[in-house]
C-alpha cells in the first residue's frame, strides 16, 4: 500500500522537523538515571564502607580484648601459683620440722614435754602471718600440743575428714577444706602431715592452720586493691572445694561446680590450662586461667569476668561509631539532598523537554495551519470555479437529456461520468482545504457496510480479497457518508496499488472509548474502523508524509496526493481522527475513529417520494439568484425544462431590492408576490451573499421558502442556523428537482394555489 503512516501526536507537525530543530536546536541529553545510579552507589558504599570498618574493627578489639584478658590471666595466675608454692613448701618445711621434734615420743611423752614443746612450736610458727595455728594431734586425735594456747585444751579431731584422711593414707586430705579452727576460733583451712610409730604405725598429726584471709589480700594487692576490678583469684583443692577467694562475696558458694570447664580439666589431670565458663562463685561468664601448685592438691585460678570486658568494649564501640558515623551521617544526609535535588531537577528537566515539545509542536502547527489555509484558499478558490464549470456542465447536459438528443446517448453518458470524476476531485480538493460541506447523519455500519462491499471490490480489483469483520453491537456513527463512503475508497485504492499481485484488505469495526489519562487526542466514545492491506508497506520517511497535500510516491499521471489527506481532513472534521501503521514487508492499516452518534438519534432513512402527487403539481415561481451568468443560463433553462417559472438576477443586492419592492406593492395594491420560492448562491459579489440575502428575506416573510447553494464548509454552517434549504455543490439535478417537488407539495397541502398563496 503506497500511502502513509500516522502519528496523532506528530501530524500537525511532520513535514517541518527540519525548521523546528532551526528554532529550537536540539540540547544535549541528560542522563539522569546513570547520575542517580551513581549516587545511590556512592550513598550504598557511604553506608556500608564504615558499616564493615566498624564491623571489622570491633571484632578485631573483641578479640584483641580477649586476648588481653587471657594473658592477663595467665601472668596474674601464674605469680599466684609462684605464691602459694612458696607458702605450702613452708608448710611442708614447718611440718617436717615439727615431726622431728616429736621422733620416737608417743601421745603420753609429747603430754609430758608439753611445755617445752609448746614453746618451740610456738616460736617456729609465731613468725608467718599466714600461720593461724600449729597443732600436734595424737593418735586418737586428741590435741597434744597448740602454738596458741597451753595447755592444750580437751579438744579431738577423731572425726574430722582431713584427720580421717591422714590416717587413712587419702593425699587428698595433706590440704583441709575451710573450717572454723577449734583453738584458733577463726576461718582456716589446715595442711597437716601424718606421724609415724618406730613400727611404721600410725601416731598422729602434725598440722599447720592456715589463714585465708592471708591469701585474700595478697590476692588483693595482687590485682590491684580495688573490689571493682574485673578480675577474680580463688585458691581451690583438687576436689573443688575453695579455699581462698578474692573479691569475697557474701553467701558465695564453697565448691566449683562440678560441671564447669575447670572442674572437667582438674579431672582430666591437667596441670595448667585456659578455660572459658560461667563460675556459680562469682555469678558471671568468665575466661578462667589455672595451674596445680607443684605436687598439692590444689589449683591457682584467676578469672577475668567477661561482662567488664563487654563493657570495655561497648565504650570502645561506642566512640568508634561516633568517630565513624558523625562524618558518614553528614556525608548520607549530602548524597540525599542531591538525589532530592537530582530527582527536582529531573522533574524540571522533563517539564521543560515538555515544554519545548509543545511549544515546537504549537510552532509546527501553526506553520502547517497557515500553509493549510494558504492551500485551501487556492484549492478552495479553484475549487468555486471548478464547481461552476461542473454546474454549467450538469444543467446543459441535463437540458439535452430531457429534449432528447437521437444518437448522443454514448456521448452524454461519458460527459456525465466525466461530471462523476469531477464532483469526487472537487469534493476531495474542499474536503483537504477544510470547505467541503458536511451532511452528517446517522448511520448503523453494521448495515451500511456491507452495501458498499460492491463499491469496495470494484475499487481493489480482482487479485485482492476483501474481508469484512463488524464486531456484535458496533454503535452508530454520525457522519457524511458521502465523505465516509469516499474515504473508504480511497483507502482501497491505495491498498490494491501496494498489492500488485494481490493480497487480502481487511475491514474492521469495533466500539472503543478514550479516557484523559489514556495520553490520546481524543476522548469519549468512537468507533474505530480499521482497513488493513498485505501490502509491501512503508518507510519510516514515507510515513512520516502520510497525510500531507499533494504528497505521492505514486508515478507521474498516476496518483494526486489528495486521497489520504481527504481522509484525515474527514475524520478530523467529524469529530474524530484518523492514524496509519505500517512497516516495510509488514503490510499497512489506517484507522479511523469516528464520533459516537448520541443516544438519542436514530438512523436516518430515504426520504421516499410521493408519486401519486406529481402529477397535479404546479410550476413555481422562482427567483434565481447567481452571479455566473452561464450557470445561470443553464440553471434557468433547466429549471424552465421541468415546468417552473424563473426570474434570474446576478447578485443579492439586487434580489433584496426587487422582494422589498414585490412587498411593498402587495401593501399598496394587494396583489400577490410575483416569487413562490428563491434560490440564492452564496458566494457571491455585492454587499450581501446568499445568507444575508436569506436572512433579510425571513424579515419580509417567514413564509417564503429558501434555497441556498454553496461549496464552502463553514457557509454551509452559518445558513443552516438560518432555517433554510441548502445544496452544497456540486449538487445533483435530481435532487434539486426533488426539494423542489417537495416545496410544492407543500404548497398543495395547504389547500391553496401557489399562484396566490402568497398574496394571501
Amino acid at each position: 500500500m503506497t500511502h502513509n503512516r500516522f502519528d496523532p501526536h506528530r501530524a500537525s507537525r511532520l513535514s517541518a522537523d527540519g525548521q523546528d530543530e532551526a528554532v529550537f536546536p536540539a540540547v544535549p541529553e541528560q542522563n539522569f538515571q546513570i547520575r542517580r545510579m551513581t549516587l545511590i552507589a556512592l550513598l550504598v558504599a557511604a553506608i556500608v564502607l564504615p558499616c564493615l570498618y566498624v564491623a571489622i574493627m570491633a571484632f578485631s578489639d573483641l578479640r584483641t580484648r580477649e586476648a588481653d584478658a587471657t594473658n592477663m590471666t595467665l601472668r596474674t595466675v601464674r605469680v599466684a601459683e609462684e605464691h602459694a608454692l612458696k607458702v605450702f613448701d613452708m608448710n611442708e618445711t614447718l611440718d617436717t620440722r615439727i615431726v622431728d621434734l616429736t621422733e620416737g615420743l608417743d601421745d603420753d611423752g609429747i603430754r609430758a614435754r608439753e611445755a617445752a614443746i609448746h614453746r618451740k612450736v610456738r616460736t617456729m610458727g609465731g613468725g608467718y602471718p599466714q600461720v593461724a595455728a600449729v597443732s600436734i594431734f595424737g593418735r586418737n586425735g586428741a590435741l597434744l600440743v597448740s602454738s596458741r594456747v597451753y595447755p592444750a585444751p580437751p579438744v579431738s579431731v577423731g572425726e574430722r575428714d582431713d584427720f580421717v584422711g591422714l590416717r587413712d593414707g587419702h593425699d587428698l586430705e595433706h590440704v583441709s577444706k575451710v573450717m572454723t579452727g577449734h583453738v584458733a576460733g577463726e576461718q582456716v583451712f589446715n595442711t597437716g602431715v601424718e606421724r609415724r610409730a618406730p613400727d611404721g604405725t600410725f601416731a598422729g598429726v602434725v598440722s599447720v592452720a592456715l589463714r585465708p584471709s592471708y591469701f585474700d589480700a595478697f590476692y588483693r594487692e595482687l590485682l590491684g586493691g580495688n573490689d571493682g576490678a574485673p578480675m577474680t583469684m580463688i585458691l581451690v583443692r583438687s576436689d573443688g572445694a575453695v579455699l581462698a577467694h578474692y573479691p569475697r562475696r557474701p553467701r558465695e558458694p564453697a565448691v566449683v561446680a562440678a560441671d564447669s570447664p575447670f572442674a572437667d580439666a582438674m579431672n582430666q589431670g591437667r596441670r595448667a590450662g585456659v578455660a572459658r565458663m560461667r563460675s556459680n562463685i562469682d555469678g558471671d561468664n568468665m575466661i578462667v586461667a589455672f595451674r596445680h601448685v607443684g605436687s598439692y592438691p590444689v589449683y591457682v585460678m584467676c578469672g577475668y569476668r567477661a561482662s567488664a570486658m563487654w563493657a570495655a568494649w561497648y565504650r570502645h564501640l561506642a566512640v568508634l561509631i561516633l568517630s565513624i558515623f558523625t562524618p558518614s551521617v553528614a556525608l548520607w544526609c549530602v548524597i540525599w539532598l542531591s538525589l532530592r535535588r537530582l530527582s527536582a531537577e529531573e522533574e524540571a528537566w522533563e517539564r521543560w523537554q515538555a515544554e519545548a515539545s509543545m511549544r515546537r509542536s504549537i510552532e509546527s502547527a501553526y506553520r502547517q495551519s497557515r500553509k493549510m489555509e494558504a492551500l485551501g484558499t487556492l484549492v478552495g478558490s479553484v475549487a468555486h470555479d471548478f464547481n461552476n464549470l461542473l454546474m454549467i456542465l450538469a444543467a446543459n447536459v441535463q437540458i439535452a437529456r430531457r429534449r432528447g438528443a437521437p444518437g448522443l446517448d454514448r456521448e452524454l453518458s461519458a460527459m456525465e461520468r466525466a461530471l462523476k470524476s469531477g464532483q469526487s476531485l472537487t469534493r476531495q480538493l474542499l474536503g483537504v482545504a477544510r470547505k467541503q460541506p458536511l451532511r452528517n447523519e446517522t448511520v448503523a455500519l453494521e448495515r451500511w457496510l456491507p452495501a458498499c462491499r460492491d463499491l469496495l471490490r470494484a475499487s481493489l480489483g480482482a487479485k485482492v480479497s476483501l474481508v469484512m469483520d463488524i464486531g456484535a453491537g458496533v454503535w452508530p456513527m454520525r457522519v457524511d457518508v458521502a465523505e465516509l463512503e469516499l474515504a473508504l475508497i480511497n483507502i482501497a485504492v491505495n491498498a490494491r496499488d501496494a498489492m500488485p499481485n494481490g493480497g487480502r484488505f481487511t475491514v474492521r469495526a469495533t466500539n472503543i472509548t478514550f479516557r484523559h489519562e489514556d495520553g490520546f487526542p481524543l476522548t469519549g466514545d468512537f468507533v474505530q474502523v480499521s482497513l488493513e492491506d498485505t501490502g509491501a508497506g512503508m518507510a519510516p520517511e514515507v510515513l512520516a508524509r502520510a497525510f500531507e497535500p499533494l504528497f505521492t510516491t505514486k508515478a507521474k499521471g498516476m496518483g494526486t496526493g489528495l486521497g489520504l489527506p481527504q481522509v484525515f481532513a474527514f475524520c478530523e472534521r467529524s469529530g474524530g481522527l484518523a492514524a496509519i501503521d505500517s512497516a516495510v514487508g509488514a503490510g499497512t492499516s489506517v484507522r479511523l475513529y469516528l464520533p459516537r452518534a448520541p443516544e438519542q438519534s436514530e438512523v436516518d432513512a430515504p426520504v421516499e417520494t410521493d408519486a401519486e402527487h406529481q402529477g397535479a403539481l404546479h410550476g413555481l415561481r422562482i427567483l434565481l439568484v447567481e452571479d455566473n451568468e452561464e450557470v445561470a443560463a443553464g440553471t434557468e433553462a433547466l429549471l424552465q425544462m421541468m415546468g417552473h417559472q424563473v426570474t434570474c438576477v446576478f447578485n443579492a443586492d439586487m434580489a433584496l431590492r426587487l422582494l422589498r419592492d414585490a412587498y411593498a406593492q402587495r401593501v399598496r395594491t394587494g396583489d400577490p408576490v410575483p416569487f413562490e420560492l428563491v434560490l440564492s448562491d452564496i458566494h457571491m459579489p455585492g454587499a450581501l451573499n446568499g445568507i444575508d440575502l436569506a436572512e433579510a428575506i425571513r424579515t419580509l416573510d417567514v413564509t417564503l421558502p429558501v434555497i441556498l447553494v454553496t461549496g464552502y464548509a463553514e457557509e454551509l454552517d452559518r445558513a443552516r442556523h438560518v432555517n433554510v434549504r441548502v445544496l452544497s455543490k456540486p449538487f445533483d439535478i435530481a435532487l434539486l428537482e426533488s426539494l423542489l417537488q417537495g416545496i410544492q407539495r407543500e404548497l398543495a397541502q395547504t389547500g391553496l394555489d401557489p399562484a396566490t398563496h402568497h398574496a394571501q
